[in-house]
């Protein structure tokens, strides 16, 4: 699957995609709000869960960027074994 493809699901396709395709890689917590990123072919996604709430609000696609700085450090822990 393309990141093309993946933003022309609609959200409940998207989420089905990211849970049954996904690699989950990492977890990144900022305040109230649990960011788990997943790898799916050549993109990420990252999704957000609000704890306050007990939700997830959104996922985030992306393929570089400042998104992926923040989970660059542990990357190779992944990819490299």
């Amino acid at each position: 699957m393309t990141l093309y493809e993946f933003l022309l699901l609609n959200k409940q396709e998207q989420f089905n995609s990211i849970w049954n395709l996904g690699t989950f890689l990492d977890t990144v917590i900022e305040g109230s709000f649990k960011i788990n990123v997943y790898a799916i072919d050549m993109f990420f996604v990252e999704v957000v869960y609000d704890a306050q709430s007990n939700k997830i609000i959104e996922n985030r696609p992306f393929k570089e960027g400042y998104r992926l700085n923040k989970y660059s450090k542990n990357l190779n822990n992944y990819f490299m074994k």
